[in-house]
């Protein structure tokens, strides 16, 4: 409940984290209550040593520094409310906060914890008024999964210092993250590619629809065709151009199809990466923007319910507030009640809500002139799946047909969309025509009007962008969704990964690093013993195991590996190569070197000559804005490939696309090419000109 009192004091003393979040809720309290941020965590771990006790896996915690002041002011604003109020985040992390602030302040043991799942009026009103204790079980989850990682890394990170360079890093889910993408990138150089044939028949003088080949029918059983060589697909050619296609099936049958789940973390990561090309750690500042606050004319409010969460749950308020909204401005044929989305996964905490607008009446269009562009392309998708994922199915008619000419069967699937459905929010998916069928009779026979025998290898396996990296670290259970977005991001970091047209790509440090890892502690990195940890950690989060002993298992196992590791791994040396360049300054040879930023070229006299450049990786096209340097491929701080002048900063031409050397057939300018996924998109940088070519 809130507790009012006459008087300039102030009864009620509410801790958030954020700033942002303390500013947005201090007005919906009123007067009478005083909202500070802790700024994050105000204690931890100590940087400078393992700061955990090995016997009894204590730890050891310390104000962080720079925190001390603010403790101070704390503990000053505690003493004059009547009562203190701890609201930082509603997950394990917010719990273990929010029990550190009660010590500092002595205030454990009062049922003094709300949280919020979204900064609405309403909702935090809604709240406080149901204030329960610190729940020790998340906080005991918090602190296993904290001392877990700090025995890792403080004990295998000096082994890599020793072994192979100064200033490397290893952690539990990091690691193996690592793994994955080394292992992909094995599998990649190991790939052997083997040829095929595609073969087509049109029917139709434009030759827009095509009827591929799919089966042969040998002894009177139907088996799948794989053409190999050029001599098979030939013989097709023929027998198929001598003879007549007869129409086996031609058949209509209705369907539907349902709309998405409202986002979970790991999914709108996965989809701003995908349709955004958002990094999955920015996807999380822009989200955590949205929630904490948006000023909207006078007022500030929180635009998304609480961005970190597995569960595809929503409030029934919620759901009613979509119902409404949808049978108003799309018509009750969009409406067939609310939906319910089951979290299959089985170790969904389910803490909160699905990640949805807070109202659905603030359409992006209304909120477009109040967000920055990232926010409102992130806001967007958010509303337009929440909105879409309570709205009735697409309705359409599979026309499928099948031919045979002498053995060779012949197939395609037409799909007519009748009904949009969720569709008429979240767009037409691809896959859907208006091509008429009714020409292929049962029974009747017919000619070809064009043939198409292509020649195609298999392919390896894509390499992870962080879109499938996160979906596969969901899948195996391996880490958190709060965890995803660091965890590449330190690897990116550490020059362990790079990113390589939006793929993730082990660098050769990542290379060694990997295998030294995966050869002196195969019981800890690997997939099933990580994933076994997040069981063991929810185990603990619900009260069903204890805290230490958990460590004190893990650790058993992996001080074994420890000891083998510390005896037997043998030291790296990593040579710098050696470029083609000399340095300008000393005459001697300039070494190719790994920066956060990429690759740099440097001195081999340092420290003598301390000189340093960048690598010009150029493209071979002069720069069409200066038309005296050239353009170089480069890397933002962001990880990001750009193209820009060598003459930088005398010339600030740069572009996130490709320029071509093709002049603008329009206005003579530059044009520059993306890559999408079927055709390559041609644009000019200055005037609207743009067309889609086939991508190479």
């Amino acid at each position: 409940m809130l507790w009012i009192k006459d008087g300039s004091d102030y009864l009620n003393l509410y801790i958030v984290e954020s700033p942002t979040k303390a500013r947005v809720i201090s007005k919906f309290l009123g007067k009478n209550n005083k909202v500070l941020a802790t700024k994050g965590h105000i204690k931890d771990l100590p940087r400078s040593r393992m700061g955990v006790d090995m016997e009894t896996f204590e730890p050891e915690y310390i104000t962080i520094r720079g925190k001390g002041d603010l403790i101070k002011e704390l503990k000053q604003a505690a003493n004059k409310a009547d009562k203190v109020f701890i609201a930082t985040d509603n997950d394990r992390e917010g719990e273990a906060i929010a029990w550190h602030v009660s010590k500092a302040l002595d205030v454990y043991g009062e049922k003094n914890r709300v949280v919020f799942n979204e900064i609405t009026k309403n909702s935090i009103l809604e709240s406080v008024k149901e204030p329960r204790e610190i729940d020790l079980d998340l906080v005991d989850s918090q602190q296993a999964r904290r001392v877990l990682d700090r025995i890792v890394g403080y004990s295998i990170s000096p082994l890599l210092w020793k072994k192979v360079k100064g200033k490397l890093s290893a952690g539990r889910v990091q690691s193996v993250a690592l793994m994955l993408i080394c292992k992909r990138e094995e599998e990649i150089a190991n790939f052997v590619p083997e040829e095929y044939w595609n073969i087509k028949a049109s029917f139709f003088n434009d030759n827009n629809l095509w009827f591929d080949l799919k089966q042969i029918i040998e002894n009177g059983k139907v088996k799948n065709l794989k053409v190999v060589n050029e001599i098979e697909a030939k013989a097709i050619e023929k027998v198929c151009k001598n003879n007549p296609y007869k129409v086996l099936e031609n058949s209509k049958s209705s369907k539907q199809k349902s709309p998405q789940s409202p986002f979970t973390t790991s999914l709108l990561q996965q989809e701003a990466n995908k349709r955004l090309n958002f990094k999955s750690s920015f996807t999380m500042q822009i989200a955590q923007n949205l929630y904490e606050g948006i000023k909207i004319g006078t007022e500030e409010v929180g635009l998304i319910t609480y961005m970190r969460t597995d569960s595809k749950r929503i409030s029934p308020e919620a759901a009613k507030q979509a119902g409404n909204y949808i049978k108003n401005h799309y018509g009750e044929d969009y409406y067939e009640g609310p939906k319910n989305y089951l979290n299959k996964a089985k170790n969904t905490q389910d803490a909160h809500e699905a990640i949805r607008p807070t109202d659905v009446y603030r359409t992006p269009e209304k909120m477009r002139n109040y967000l920055s562009e990232a926010q409102y392309k992130l806001y967007k998708l958010i509303w337009e799946r929440f909105v879409a994922s309570q709205m009735t199915k697409a309705k359409f008619v599979s026309n499928k047909v099948t031919l045979i000419n002498s053995n060779y069967v012949f197939k395609n699937v037409v799909n007519k969309l009748n009904f949009d459905g969720y569709m008429k929010v979240s767009g037409i998916e691809s896959g859907f025509t208006d091509v008429d069928l009714k020409k292929f009779k049962v029974g009747e026979t017919l000619n070809h009007t064009a043939f198409d025998k292509k020649q195609q290898f298999t392919k390896a396996p894509a390499r992870y962008t962080e879109a499938t990296l996160i979906k596969v670290l969901e899948a195996d259970g391996i880490g958190r969704p709060s965890t995803f977005a660091p965890t590449i991001t330190t690897l990116l970091n550490r020059t362990y990964v790079e990113i390589e047209y939006k793929t993730l790509k082990p660098t050769e440090l990542g290379k060694i690093v990997n295998e030294i890892l995966v050869e002196y502690f195969p019981s800890i990195i690997n997939v099933k013993f990580t994933a076994d940890l997040e069981v063991i950690l929810d185990r603990i989060a619900d009260g069903k195991e204890d805290w230490k002993q958990a460590i004190k298992d893990f650790y058993e196992v992996f001080e074994k590996d420890l000891k083998v590791a510390e005896k037997e791994m043998e030291k790296v040396a990593i040579k710098d190569e050696v470029s083609d360049e000399v340095c300008e300054k000393c005459g001697k040879p300039m070494l190719i070197k790994q920066g956060p930023y990429g690759k740099f070229l440097a001195c081999s006299g340092f420290p003598d000559c301390k000189n340093t450049k960048p690598i010009e990786d150029k493209i071979g096209i002069k720069c069409p804005k200066c038309h005296n340097g050239d353009i170089v491929k480069r890397k933002s701080k962001r990880g990001r490939v750009f193209y820009g002048c060598n003459k930088y900063p005398e010339c600030d031409f740069a572009s996130f696309d490709l320029p071509i050397e093709k002049p603008c057939p329009k206005c003579g300018g530059v044009l520059t090419e993306r890559k999408k996924v079927k055709n390559n998109l041609i644009k000019c940088l200055n005037c609207d000109y743009k067309e889609e070519v086939p991508r190479n």
